[in-house]
């Protein structure tokens, strides 16, 4: 089968995204992101992209859904747009289940750090300055400025491209599978296609990380220690080092230009601790005992809020071999001491959902509500209890309350089938049911269930309507994604 071009040229785009840069000018002119053509995607087309991209990443790799963990990231990584060359461009951060080193930038600011990057980092400004650098391959528009020669596939196909070739650098086993419909030989070409880009991200990063309070040093020192660890590893070096080339040559240029900068202690903050604490239950590279024998014996070591965080890691150690007496003690004194600590007290939530203590669960639940009135991941959860409760009308009405800008949210279109489920209600049940599918780039299943719900026969015209269209959209994605074959 011959290459077609336009895949091609989606491939390099995606490829020029997967690799990092550094090297920081004292000013730095950004350059004109317009294009002499005036065929460069348009933002309209950069969002449909970017989501149509996640839902394809959703369905191939394991996201993180824990709302610390996401909390967590997306906190850092705000932080960190805000203090970069284009503050207004839109972000999204999201942590993959993955022990290897590695991070990539998708379209439409979709930014994914492993799990494992996360934990074989020694500080938070050395996980900000892997983040920093991505975000500026998505403000520096690496990929889009190869897209316009792609630019008349379809969004579904583009966004199952590049997410095809993200997932060969994350799971090759599934990854290369995907990529089937061009060369999986194309993957080798992207070390020549990015060392620019890779520069002038660094630079970026560099002059975010500073602005960000965050130490800029911590960007050669992270990627210094990872090319001495490469030497150990032989053909099984950290992805990051794969996707991400770090030659001496930039760690010294990144080094000298990060001198430049004022020296300052950046101290970690409780939330990266409790981070880690909670990512090292996820790694298949510890078993649970070594986890426990880790937590316990560093409990008596560091400051109040370091002891605190290896408290809270034998908590979860304990939770996950059912002592949830001994896991309550910990949580329930670490929420006291802590109050404004929300880890701390959403652990001592899931402690009673565990224990199947419903109204304990809710009390709690309730509270983090009304400490975090901004945090939607506690509202699910709430409704989530009132589900197990059998109070399902009540769960309905919290879910209509939900702000609009979380109704695209799986989650919401979950409960929602759930509810309605619950409720006898096989037609409204199917419908969200199909929309959570195809929110987490299940597009066959959600077709599936579309053609559930129109079985029924008591269907008024408004709702066949709405099933009708909504199979016609998710019908026109599927063949848009069968031309990959062609």
């Amino acid at each position: 089968m011959k290459l077609n071009k336009k895949l091609l040229a989606i491939a390099l785009v995606t490829l020029i995204l997967l690799i990092p840069s550094i090297n920081i000018a004292d000013d730095i002119v950004l350059p004109d992101m317009g294009d002499s053509t005036g065929t460069l995607i348009s933002p309209a087309q950069e969002k449909i992209l970017g989501e149509s991209f996640f839902r394809s990443i959703r369905s191939q790799l394991e996201i993180s859904y824990d709302p610390d963990v996401q909390n967590y990231i997306q906190s850092i990584g705000q932080n960190l747009v805000a203090n970069s060359d284009n503050p207004t461009q839109p972000f999204y951060f999201f942590v993959v289940e993955s022990d290897d080193i590695n991070a990539f930038a998708g379209p439409g600011g979709y930014i994914g750090i492993n799990s494992g990057l996360i934990l074989n980092s020694d500080s938070e400004s050395e996980l900000a300055s892997v983040m920093a650098h991505e975000i500026a391959h998505v403000t520096q528009r690496h990929i889009y400025r190869s897209y316009e020669a792609a630019s008349r596939m379809s969004i579904p196909a583009a966004a199952a491209m590049i997410a095809a070739i993200i997932v060969a650098t994350q799971a090759p086993e599934v990854g290369i599978g995907a990529l089937s419909a061009i060369q999986a030989g194309a993957l080798q070409m992207q070390i020549d296609f990015t060392r620019d880009n890779e520069q002038e991200a660094d630079r970026i990063g560099l002059k975010t990380l500073a602005r960000a309070k965050f130490d800029p040093r911590s960007m050669p020192t992270f990627f210094e220690k990872l090319q001495h660890a490469s030497r150990y590893y032989g053909a099984g070096a950290p992805e990051f080092l794969r996707t991400h080339p770090i030659t001496s040559s930039r760690i010294s240029d990144t080094r000298g230009r990060a001198a430049k900068y004022p020296y300052r202690q950046v101290p970690d903050s409780q939330d990266y601790r409790l981070t880690k604490a909670k990512l090292r239950l996820t790694s298949t590279q510890t078993t649970l005992n070594d986890l426990i024998i880790y937590f316990r014996n560093k409990i008596e070591q560091g400051t109040p809020k370091q002891r605190a965080a290896m408290q809270y890691g034998l908590g979860l150690c304990y939770v996950k071999q059912q002592k949830f007496q001994q896991a309550k003690v910990i949580f329930r004194q670490l929420s006291k001491q802590y109050p404004m600590q929300r880890q701390y007290l959403t652990a001592l939530a899931q402690v009673a959902v565990n224990k199947r203590d419903t109204e304990g669960a809710k009390k709690l639940y309730l509270q983090l509500q009304q400490k975090f009135p901004d945090d939607i991941d506690f509202q699910f959860e709430y409704i989530s209890i009132l589900l197990k409760s059998n109070q399902n009308q009540l769960a309905l009405q919290h879910l209509k309350l939900i702000d609009y800008k979380y109704q695209r949210h799986p989650q919401f279109f979950l409960l929602l089938a759930q509810a309605y489920g619950n409720l006898a209600q096989g037609v409204n049940s199917h419908r969200y049911m199909a929309e959570y599918h195809y929110a987490t780039g299940q597009t066959n299943a959600a077709i599936m269930q579309i053609k559930l719900a129109q079985q029924n026969k008591n269907l008024n015209f408004y709702l066949s309507a709405i099933l009708e269209d909504r199979l016609n959209f998710f019908m026109t994605e599927m063949q848009a994604l069968k031309e990959l074959q062609e």
